[in-house]
């Protein structure tokens, strides 16, 4: 791996706004301390969710670490350095995760946009053997978001679900993970017209084009709708008797199960096997990869909202 050295580049910005406008390539940031429970990270590919142009916006101020920073959840890369209380991993090892604990609490001044970033232990877990690293940088926060989401109905085998939002980042997993982890006996997920394809290929047995129908007055009614748009309170009107709602988009309206992730690497550990099978897949988005001096126009992309799975950035120098 060579020499660590002492300054790097990485994407920052000073000030909240529009990414187009705040966010800026500095080539001269000072690498992260390294604590005990982390490891450095020499980071090969990141991928951008919208908590990222939502943080850059000023959206959760009194909760955020000090500017400047570098933005980025989600990394894939090298260890290059290892803490003394870390057992997991050495040197050498290709990890990946979400490396910040709580989305909303305090995330860590140098993201995943830069060419290094420390990360705890237990936010991390090693890159499923077949995965690139793009691909790996692609999962998870969004892949422990609908894991955390299906764990917190109760979701299990032969139970039906409905996913609002199926060709986003978070909705391509929960569509998988609820059809080929936990065995649903039927999948239903919404997406514009040409997105519909992408959903059956996932694993929705029934994909409905929200341009066209109205998910609410369908006649048949599911165990779980899984909201990752912002429509809970139609939510409740495809709801059999004693089903749930869950949502990730605030505020959540009561009864629904509303949530904000919690990083735990111990999730990917559990989903590796699922990955390295084949049975669950990344989905990155048909723009990506953006190269890393692209992050501006990745954002731009992300900001539309049309994005299909995940915009990655690879490679990072």
């Amino acid at each position: 791996m060579g020499e660590i050295p002492f300054s790097m580049k990485a994407w920052t910005y000073s000030e909240y706004g529009k990414s187009s406008q705040v966010l800026k390539l500095n080539h001269n940031v000072a690498l992260p301390q390294v604590n005990e429970d982390q490891v450095l990270i020499k980071v090969v590919a990141a991928s951008l969710n919208p908590i990222d142009f939502k943080r850059m916006a000023g959206g959760f101020k009194t909760t955020d670490s000090p500017l400047p920073t570098a933005p980025g959840y989600d990394a894939a890369g090298i260890v290059v350095k290892v803490g003394s209380q870390v057992k997991k991993f050495k040197v050498g090892d290709e990890v990946y995760g979400d490396i910040n604990l709580k989305a909303l609490e305090y995330p860590k001044v140098i993201g995943s946009l830069a060419e290094y970033t420390a990360a705890e232990e237990r936010l991390l877990a090693h890159k499923p053997k077949n995965l690139s690293f793009a691909e790996a940088a692609s999962l998870p926060l969004t892949i422990e978001t609908a894991y955390e989401g299906l764990e917190r109905t109760e979701f299990s085998a032969g139970k039906t679900i409905l996913v609002l939002g199926g060709a986003g980042g978070v909705g391509t997993h929960v569509i998988q993970l609820a059809k080929h982890v936990y065995g649903a006996s039927k999948v239903a997920a919404t997406a514009s017209t040409g997105k519909l394809q992408l959903l059956r290929d996932l694993g929705a047995d029934l994909p409905i084009d929200y341009t066209k129908e109205n998910f609410e007055d369908l006649p048949e009614k599911f165990d779980v709708v899984y909201d990752t748009v912002g429509e809970t309170d139609k939510a409740f009107k495809a709801l059999k008797e004693g089903g749930k709602v869950v949502t990730i988009v605030p505020p959540g309206f009561p009864p629904a199960t509303f949530f904000i992730l919690s990083s735990d690497g111990a999730i990917l550990e559990k989903l590796n096997p699922y990955l390295e099978s084949g049975k669950v897949k990344p989905v990155l988005d048909p723009k990506s990869p953006f190269l890393f001096s692209k992050a501006v126009e990745a954002f731009s992309h992300l900001e539309t909202n049309r994005a299909i799975g995940k915009v990655v950035i690879y490679p990072i120098p």
